[in-house]
């Protein structure tokens, strides 16, 4: 059968299986393109990306252009003579002459059923919307966001209590497998891409840091959504005073119905607070600078009585 030439562009833990287990097939990996080390944690020393990690430790040459709209870096791109680029959470926009380079073209490994959740962070949507089915879609990348046509799709029910970080693992396994198939048939000549269509578009925008502040003034099940989608960046949070309480796990109550009092009441010890609608137990929760504890032990040590009040963004 016959092997492709590939390159490989990525740099999220997203795409690692994807890179793996390419590299475990027939096809070679020429080269792998990822973003440049970025400072990270609390001393902010450059830190290389996880599929730079990957690449290094299956030998693979690594390159970490910082754009690739640079003639050099097009030309070097050029003269690998790649089949095809296999595009999967890289984070960096492709020019058209770079679309242009591969025969086959250059082909994205996405984490939604597209045309639902194009876009920078589909996962994350996927949760926070609620959603009960996700999957993964193969396309041929055009000058489009997530617009080109499909060439593989495979949908997964998202189970329960799932987190933007479980379900990326999930997608991301499930995506690698497809991969394989999708480049064993495309090397096959037996694909034939099938343009998306118009119905259920949406965009996935980019989350941003202050996204996570809770809203009591919103639905239990929502703030739920919203805190399971935002794990574990950049996290959803409640302000007390000057300090913003992070919240790393929380749960919808289905015991408190009827009046519950104004939305951010703190209704018990447990760390349960009324919303517009339900209740919300703030399972595990974190101080800057502290250790992680239990919904209880932070109102405790907080002396946070039953019965205050937590503001809403809009009140402050």
């Amino acid at each position: 059968m016959t092997s492709l030439r590939l390159v490989f562009m990525g740099t999220a833990e997203f795409a690692v299986p994807t890179l793996e287990r390419l590299a475990q097939t027939r096809h070679r990996v020429l080269a792998v393109y990822t973003q440049p080390p970025r400072p990270a944690g609390r001393g902010h020393q450059p830190r290389r990306a996880p599929i730079h990690q990957a690449a290094a430790a299956l030998g693979l040459e690594v390159a970490t252009p910082e754009r690739l709209s640079a003639p050099d870096e097009q030309r070097a791109l050029q003269a690998l003579s790649a089949d095809a680029i296999i595009v999967a959470a890289y984070g960096l926009i492709l020019p058209d002459a770079v679309l242009a380079v591969p025969r086959l073209g250059c082909i994205n490994l996405h984490g939604s059923l597209l045309p639902r959740w194009r876009g920078a962070a589909p996962i994350q949507r996927t949760i926070i919307a609620g959603d009960t089915e996700s999957g993964v879609t193969i396309i041929l990348m055009d000058a489009g966001i997530d617009t080109g046509p499909i060439l593989a799709r495979r949908s997964i029910p998202v189970p329960d209590r799932a987190t933007a970080e479980s379900l990326t693992r999930l997608l991301a396994q499930s995506g690698a497998e497809l991969m394989v198939e999708t480049l064993d048939k495309l090397a096959a000549d037996q694909l034939k891409p099938e343009s998306q269509p118009c119905e259920g578009a949406c965009y996935a925008k980019k989350v941003r840091k202050d996204e996570g502040r809770l809203d009591w003034g919103r639905s239990a099940h929502e703030l739920d959504c919203l805190s399971r989608g935002l794990t574990s960046w950049p996290g959803a949070y409640l302000v007390w005073g000057e300090d913003r309480i992070k919240v790393l796990d929380a749960e919808p109550v289905d015991s408190c119905k009827g009046d519950l009092g104004p939305p951010g009441t703190l209704l018990a010890g447990d760390f349960t607070v009324a919303c517009a609608k339900g209740a919300l137990r703030l399972v595990r929760v974190q101080r800057a600078g502290r250790a992680p504890v239990d919904g209880a032990s932070f109102l405790r040590g907080a002396r946070i009585a039953v019965g205050t009040v937590f503001s809403c963004p809009d009140t402050g």
